[in-house]
């Protein structure tokens, strides 16, 4: 999370750990995708579209959780 960050850099997990860190222990990150519930053979086309399409909350620092049928957004 801290090279992430450092680096100017999204982080891409399936660890709900990093969430927790960024929300409960206020971390400091540039914008946080958790996958939840993907086959492995879905997970790069939807890191695709999900930095496609909330590009700009990202950007904010936006903390999205997605799964197949849903995505949240904690700003």
């Amino acid at each position: 999370m801290k090279f992430a960050y450092e680096s100017n850099r999204i982080l891409v997990t399936l660890d709900k750990d990093f969430g927790e860190l960024a929300i409960m222990k206020g971390l400091p990150h540039r914008g946080l995708i958790r996958l939840s519930g993907f086959r492995v053979s879905m997970i790069s086309s939807a890191v695709e579209h999900l930095l496609q399409m909330y590009a700009a909350d990202l950007k904010a620092g936006a903390l999205i959780t997605a799964d197949p049928l849903r995505v949240r957004i904690r700003l």
